[in-house]
C-alpha cells in the first residue's frame, strides 16, 4: 500500500519535527512525503506584495519553496530522499526509503493544476496522491492529536480553497493527523492497512 503525506511548512519550527522525520522515515517503502512551503512561501507572498508580479509566477515560486523546505528535511534526516519524478519516486519506495516529493517538474507540466495562490501544497499532495494511485492521503496540521478523517464543512479553514475539489478527484481517504502527535501516523498507517486488508 502506497499513502502520501503531507508535512506542513509550519511545523519547521515544532518541537517535534524530528519525531516526525523518525516516524516518517520508519515508514519507508510505504509513504512519500510532500513538503509544505512554510517561511520559503511566505517569502514569496511577501515579494509578491512588494513587487507585485503575477500569480503565475507566485506559483512557480512557490513550488521551488517547496523543493527548498523539503531539501532541508532530506538533510536532517537520512531515511528521506529527494524525488522529482514518479519514476524516482518509486526507485526510493522499493528500496525501502522515503521519498521527499520535489514538485516543479511535475507541477509545471499539468494542464490540471492552475496557477494560483487558491493551490498550495494541499491540494498538490492531493494531486499526487491521485497521480501516484495512492491509497490515501494524510495532511499533517495544527490541531487536537490523534486522526480524523477531512470534513470539507468542518475543515475548510485548515486548507487551500482548491482542495476539496482535488480530494474529491483523488477519490480515496484523506486523513487530518495533529501536528503535535506523530504516533497518529503508525496508527493511521495501520488503520488504512486493515482497511484494505
Amino acid at each position: 500500500m502506497l499513502r502520501v503525506v503531507k508535512l506542513g511548512g509550519s511545523l519547521l519550527d515544532a518541537p517535534r519535527l524530528p519525531d516526525w522525520l523518525e516516524a516518517l522515515s520508519g515508514a519507508g517503502g510505504q509513504v512519500v512525503v510532500v513538503p509544505g512551503g512554510g517561511p520559503y512561501a511566505d517569502a514569496v507572498r511577501i515579494t509578491q506584495a512588494r513587487l507585485g508580479f503575477s500569480d503565475a509566477t507566485a506559483h512557480r515560486m512557490a513550488l521551488l519553496a517547496m523543493e527548498q523546505y523539503g531539501l532541508a528535511l532530506c538533510d536532517l534526516h537520512p531515511g528521506l530522499l529527494p524525488a522529482a519524478s514518479s519514476q524516482t519516486i518509486a526507485a526510493i519506495l522499493e528500496r525501502g526509503r522515503t521519498p521527499v516529493w520535489q514538485p516543479a517538474a511535475m507541477c509545471l507540466q499539468a494542464p490540471d493544476i492552475p496557477e494560483a495562490w487558491s493551490v498550495t501544497s494541499d491540494s498538490l499532495a492531493a494531486w499526487l496522491a491521485g497521480v501516484l494511485d495512492a491509497d490515501a492521503l494524510a495532511l499533517i496540521k495544527h490541531g487536537p492529536d490523534g486522526v480524523h478523517a477531512f470534513d470539507p464543512a468542518a475543515d475548510r479553514h485548515r486548507v487551500d480553497t482548491a482542495f476539496a475539489g482535488f480530494a474529491a478527484a483523488f477519490g480515496r481517504p484523506v486523513g487530518i493527523l495533529g501536528h503535535d502527535d506523530p504516533a497518529a501516523l503508525g496508527a493511521w498507517l495501520a488503520k488504512a492497512k486493515a482497511k484494505a486488508d
